[in-house]
This record gives structure tokens, sequence and C-alpha cells, in this order.
């Protein structure tokens, strides 16, 4: 779980610039023909993911010069520090070069190496989810996850298929099998679905620090879980394979379908 304690309302007000800073630069390069590099992992990366990553990382330097920074594009430092922004700058990067408004900026806060503050940010259609202190506010407006008995009503959501360092084909055909609804694409902002009740369960295998940090605070602010396949929470060093689940029932029964 999130340390509830420890979220003084500065952090939430400076990751809301941080939010803005980033929106500003992601909306200026946004259904532009910006030019597209494919990194080392196959993964596609363009000026605005860098750019935006810069924005954020300099106004981080200006208020909060001591804490350490892991972020996906600019590299990391001071991950020693008490506390450590971790930056997605345009996470699904895919919707974005496509003109998609489903990508996000994410913003997660790390005390000790606990998630504690999470925000995602979608500067085009307006969205922005802040999880942190026990609740999620979606807009300034409290949201919770829905209650869902079991997991034949689920709606399940994933980025893309699993791949097959995860078991991939075999962890899929049971999740489409065994849930009422399978949803594709949407990264992040579909874990916001989530938090604001619209999607019952999201899976998905090797996702990195940057991918995950801020979803956490979101998800269990919202009242759901959030864990790696065997249950435990997300931490530095974690293998990057997520359940995530608005309710209880339907994240146990997750896991042990992911296990099986």
């Amino acid at each position: 779980m999130t340390d509830q304690t420890i979220v003084p309302p500065e952090f939430v007000t400076l990751a809301g610039q941080l939010a803005d800073a980033a929106g500003m630069v992601a909306r200026r390069h946004y259904r532009t023909p910006v030019a597209v590099d494919v990194k080392a992992d196959a993964s596609p990366v363009t000026i605005a993911d860098r750019e935006v990553e810069s924005a954020i990382r300099a106004l981080l330097a200006a208020e909060r010069p001591g804490d350490g920074i892991l972020g996906e594009e600019h590299g990391s430092q001071g991950l020693d520090a008490e506390y450590v922004w971790v930056i997605d700058p345009i996470d699904g990067t895919k919707s974005f070069i496509t003109g998609r408004p489903l990508f996000t900026t994410l913003i997660g806060l790390l005390h000790r190496g606990v998630p504690v503050l999470g925000v995602i940010d979608q500067p085009v259609v307006g969205d922005r989810w802040v999880g942190g202190g026990g609740r999620t506010l979606l807009n300034g407006e409290v949201v919770r996850t829905r209650p869902c008995p079991d997991l034949a009503s689920a709606t399940f959501a994933a980025t893309a298929s699993i791949g097959p360092g995860a078991a991939g084909p075999e962890v899929i055909a049971r999740l489409t099998g065994g849930t009422r609804y399978a949803v594709w694409g949407g990264d992040a902002f579909m874990y916001g679905m989530l938090a604001a009740g619209f999607v019952d369960l999201m899976v998905e295998a090797g996702l990195q620090p940057y991918d995950w940090a801020a979803l956490v605070p979101v998800i269990e602010g919202a009242g759901g879980c959030i864990t790696d396949w065997q249950g435990r929470p997300l931490r530095l060093g974690t293998d990057g394979n997520v359940v995530a689940a608005g309710d209880a029932r339907v994240h146990a029964a997750a896991l042990e379908l992911v296990g099986a």
C-alpha cells in the first residue's frame, strides 16, 4: 500500500505545476509532423518526449534541487534521496504520434522508495488524476473504483498483448476468456479510467518504474488494488508485471489466473 501519511500540500501543488508545464509542451507538438526515433528497445520517442521531461526537470531543479529524479528519457540522479520524482513524459508515444488523445504524462513521487503521490495528466482532453494521502481526484472531484463481484463480470483492459516472456498467449487467453469484456490500448489513461470506475481490471507485463510509479497512489487512493503478479507491492526492482483492479475480489481472482 502507499504511505498515506506523507503527502505535504506543497508536493501536491508542485506536482500540478509540473503537469501544467508538461502539458504546454505536449500540446505544442501534438498532431504535428514530429520526427520519430526508435530506441534500443524498439519503442518510439519524439522531441515531445524529450522536451516534456526537460521542462519537468527544469522546474524540479528550481523548486526541489535536493530530490532525486528517475526519468524515462534523460536518466536518473539521486535515487538514494528521501524523495524521488519518477517521470514518464509521454506515456503512450504510439498514441501521441498517431494523433490519438490517449497519451498521458505520468508524475510519481517516491518517499523512501514508497509511491506516495501520483499524477496522470491528459493535456489534450484535459483530464487529470491526482492520487495521494488516501484519495484520488479527477479534475478536482473525488473518484472511486466501482464494485465488481467476480472476474466473470469484469471489464479487462491492457495496452497490448502480453509478450512471450511473461507466458503471454496463455495469460491473455485466460484473461479474455475469464472476463466479460476485453479492451486494448490506452496505456496509463486506462488506469485512470479504472480509478474512475469505468474499468475493472488491468494486467500488464514488463513495466518500468516510470510506467507504474504514478499509478500506485492513483489506484489505491480510489480504493483499488495494484501489485505485481505475486500480490507484492510495487517497488523499485520489481519485474514490472502488474495487476490492478478496482475491487479486491477481482484482484484476488486475477492473481490466481495469471499465476495458473
